[in-house]
């Protein structure tokens, strides 16, 4: 009888897989590297690596792949989702208008489920995380850039073309630092891990005092990571990046709040193991900058998935695709 659900999160360095039964309990899970060294490892061959390790995963599990009733699968970057084309990735540039979704379900001989790698771990957290037994809620990823993912009625929010929720492209300061995307001001632009160890370094290359000059001097960069070590040792520039980040960040809740009007905020992803040195401070901003109109009882908290967020919401996305077909 199918009955297991597949989910997969296709990143640009690892994918990680799972193996769960129709009540989403996870049965076990695997990852493999996209890449290998060779050259000609591209996409097709990736999916066939993929099909072969799903094979591995399901014998392990006591199963057969003729027990897969649906897959789902999350990937970075622009995609049709509704033909199921990846169009373009920055970290994965061989996967040009390439149409994973029929191409898995012919190796797995089942229906696949196919979006965005946020809205999957957004929807990860809502159905078994951070988001459980809530109908609304706004979910950032922060990593090299910031995801994004809308639940509103209980529905992921995917809009006319696939593509709602790209948060981290709300432009918040107009005219602003100018975003990889092309535009000026994102949120992304301040306060992904990326740009906010950026910051700090044109900072220090500007002459600003910072302990952070001896890392930048050692290891020529300065990671997100060093900017929370330093802030914890009383740095005055790490106070200043970490402060400018978190505002940007709350001015993006309070955005996203009178937006939707989520239950619970959720950041996800890398920063977030910054802890409540980081939290605390979007609070306090949002507390700050929000209107006084009323008072708002919006909560803003971390994700509590981990890693396993993105493989959860794929396995919840395929079973919403089963449903959908009966």
């Amino acid at each position: 009888m199918k009955n297991i659900l597949i989910g997969i999160d296709l990143g640009g360095t690892n994918i990680k897989v799972g193996c769960f039964d129709s009540n989403l309990k996870l049965l076990g899970k695997t990852s493999i590297a996209t890449r290998l060294r060779r050259a000609d490892m591209g996409p097709q061959t990736v999916v066939e690596r993929l099909s072969a390790e799903i094979g591995r995963l399901v014998g392990r599990c006591g199963l057969k792949t003729e027990d897969i009733a649906a897959a789902g699968i999350g990937t970075p970057g622009p995609a049709d989702y509704k033909a199921g084309i990846i169009i373009n990735s920055t970290n994965m540039p061989a996967f040009k208008n390439f149409p994973i979704r029929q191409l898995l379900s012919d190796k797995l001989n089942c229906p696949v489920a196919f979006d965005n790698d946020a809205n999957v771990a957004c929807l990860g957290e809502f159905v078994a995380g951070a988001g459980k037994n809530i109908t609304d809620m706004v979910f950032f990823t922060l990593g090299t850039g910031i995801g994004g993912g809308i639940i509103s009625g209980g529905k992921l929010i995917r809009g006319s073309s696939g593509n709602a929720a790209e948060l981290g492209h709300v432009i918040i300061y107009p005219g602003g630092r100018q975003c990889n995307c092309g535009q000026r001001g994102c949120v992304e632009a301040y306060a992904s891990a990326n740009n906010t160890a950026k910051r700090a370094k044109e900072a220090v290359e500007n002459g600003e005092q910072s302990g952070l000059k001896k890392i930048l001097e050692q290891k020529g960069e300065i990671r997100c990571e060093d900017v929370y070590e330093y802030l914890k040792n009383g740095d005055a520039l790490a106070k200043r990046i970490t402060d400018e980040t978190a505002e940007a960040l709350a001015i993006l809740c309070i955005n996203m709040l009178h937006t939707t009007d989520p239950q619970r905020i959720v950041f996800a992803g890398g920063m977030i193991a910054a802890g409540d040195i980081l939290l605390d401070r979007i609070k306090y901003y949002f507390n700050k900058e929000i209107w006084k109109l009323k008072k708002e009882t919006v909560e803003i908290c971390f994700a509590t998935l981990g890693e396993d967020a993105g493989i959860i919401g794929a396995a919840a996305m395929a079973r919403e695709k089963l449903k959908a077909k009966r």
